[in-house]
């Protein structure tokens, strides 16, 4: 019933705010426009197509949010009307009230907002779909953020959720890609992350993590925890000063090189990954700013770590291996590791393979960002996977997201920039670090301290690995031993006979030589 009742909900909205008419509109066949006809009739939808997905993804929740975030960075995608509307959701979603905040604050800490802070600011600075920001002083006059999560959040979510996991198996069930697709793999993805969400605590420790991997880059920002003030609903971190990434020409106007700044964020990004294996997944303009600061000019500022991707080794070193094989235009590699890895079927035809990937990929090289889109590279490679039945894998699914989320900020920076020709020289030297000469000392000096504790202990591990496990395996020993004596002593009696034997035979010719003749 709680499914029938928020798809009901669901529907009424896209009725409400026209998102049917904004579906169907693009449409040019004769029954459309009618059936747009009929549906409209009766309706007022004067206000603007953005304005009202906007509000329609606000009401929904979250979890539409975050997918209108995702949009609103891809205007190679969809038209600039909608997607200026939608960056408003980025960081301008409609806040809860500033009495309801200091309330969760208060009861977070057990203790009033005067007695933690100098000063607050009741109206917050920024507010997103999960949670929302307020400036604040410490009493001993350092400068913070108190971010509070929005109330409610997690049955919101926990519906949506429900009714993602309903669908996904409605869609293993009925559609020929099911299997392929892993629908249910992916929303338990989905899942974690967004609960993951939802626990402050952990964006605290993913923020103090990303900190420490970043430190030694010089090219972005972390802001620091305050642990002592950090719980699952309310944290405190230091504030951050900064322009939004989006207002490019406030900061060509402060003098930044906006197309270094471009190539910066593609090496932050691929140092994440490939470096670091740990990597902020939810970059969209509103968590990104750039500090004009004297002493930290031109770097990036990171805000909301709610959202971090992991990959593991192996899955490090096979997405590296596919990424230069691609720049070196090397398809049949590619071919070759899809079908090595298992996600597609082991008979088949790398020839094949090769060309079909190829035919998606060949197209985009050598051209800047302003004449590609990965979104639609990647819209290919996916007909080109069902034609193949690659299997769709769930822990690289953020990874995408991220991806695309990147190309859109690369995008409004410089669409001049050469992705493939900024990220190459990147994967190579990482792929070089990896398997060469420095990659086998540095994975040496890692596990020196396992060699140094194994290394005394080996002689008496070889002895325990000698030793009889069991009382059973005593008795066979015992008795394997009692067999090879009796066979040693079958042994020397053949042996005894077969001397015995020779003894006589020589002993007989001697005697019949000496005999008088």
């Amino acid at each position: 019933m709680r499914h029938i009742a928020r798809l009901f909900f669901i529907v009424f909205t896209v009725y409400r705010f026209g998102l049917d008419e904004l579906a169907l509109s693009n449409f040019r066949q004769r029954w459309v426009k009618a059936l747009v006809r009929v549906i409209t009739a009766g309706r007022r939808l004067d206000a603007p197509r953005g304005q009202r997905l906007r509000l329609a993804l606000e009401r929904l929740g979250p979890i539409f949010v975050k997918f209108g975030q995702v949009l609103s960075t891809r205007r190679d995608l969809i038209p600039a009307d909608i997607a200026d509307e939608l960056a408003q959701l980025q960081d301008n979603v409609p806040p809860f009230p500033a009495a309801q905040a200091r309330q969760l604050i208060e009861k977070a800490f057990g203790q009033t907002i005067e007695a933690m802070f100098a000063s607050f600011e009741v109206e917050p600075v920024a507010s997103a779909s999960i949670a929302q920001v307020h400036f604040a002083t410490l009493q001993d006059g350092r400068e913070v953020a108190v971010k509070v999560l929005r109330p409610n959040m997690l049955s919101v979510i926990d519906d949506d959720l429900s009714l993602m996991r309903t669908l996904a198996r409605w869609i293993e069930r009925l559609s020929a890609d099911g299997k392929r697709l892993k629908p249910r793999e992916v929303v338990a993805e989905f899942d974690n992350y967004l609960h993951d969400e939802l626990d402050l605590v952990r964006e605290a420790a993913n923020a103090a993590q990303l900190r420490r991997n970043m430190a030694g880059l010089n090219l972005i920002m972390v802001p620091e925890m305050h642990w002592a003030l950090c719980t699952q609903t309310v944290i405190v971190m230091e504030r951050m000063n900064g322009v939004p990434i989006s207002q490019t020409q406030r900061l060509r106007d402060a003098g930044v090189d906006i197309p270094k700044l471009a190539r910066d964020g593609v090496t932050i990004f691929f140092t994440q990954v490939f470096r670091d294996g740990f990597f902020h997944a939810d970059m969209h303009p509103g968590n990104i700013q750039v500090s004009i600061a004297p002493a930290t000019f031109g770097r990036y500022i990171a805000l909301d770590f709610g959202i971090v991707g992991t990959l593991t080794e192996f899955d490090k070193e096979y997405l590296a291996q596919n990424f230069i094989a691609f720049f070196r235009r090397d398809y049949k590699r590619v071919a070759q590791l899809h079908i090595e890895s298992g996600w597609v079927p082991a008979g088949t035809r790398v020839d094949e393979l090769e060309g079909a990937i190829r035919a998606v990929c060949e197209p985009h090289f050598d051209r800047p960002l302003k004449d590609i889109s990965l979104g639609q590279v990647l819209l290919r490679l996916f007909q080109t996977s069902r034609r193949f039945n690659v299997e769709i894998q769930p822990q690289l699914v953020l990874l995408q997201k991220t991806l695309l989320n990147v190309e859109g900020l690369g995008r409004q920076l410089d669409p001049e920039l050469d992705l493939w020709a900024t990220a190459k020289p990147f994967l190579e030297r990482w792929m070089n670090d990896q398997v060469g000469w420095r990659g086998l000392v540095a994975r040496l000096k890692n596990e020196a301290p396992r060699y140094v504790q194994l290394l005394p202990e080996l002689p008496r591990l070889l002895h325990q690995a000698l030793q009889p496990k069991s009382s059973a395996d005593q008795r066979a020993i015992v008795e394997l031993l009692a067999e090879q004596q009796r066979t040693n002593r079958l042994l020397q009696a053949i042996v005894c006979a077969a001397f015995g034997f020779l003894f006589g035979v020589v002993v007989m010719q001697a005697l019949a030589y000496l005999a008088p003749r």
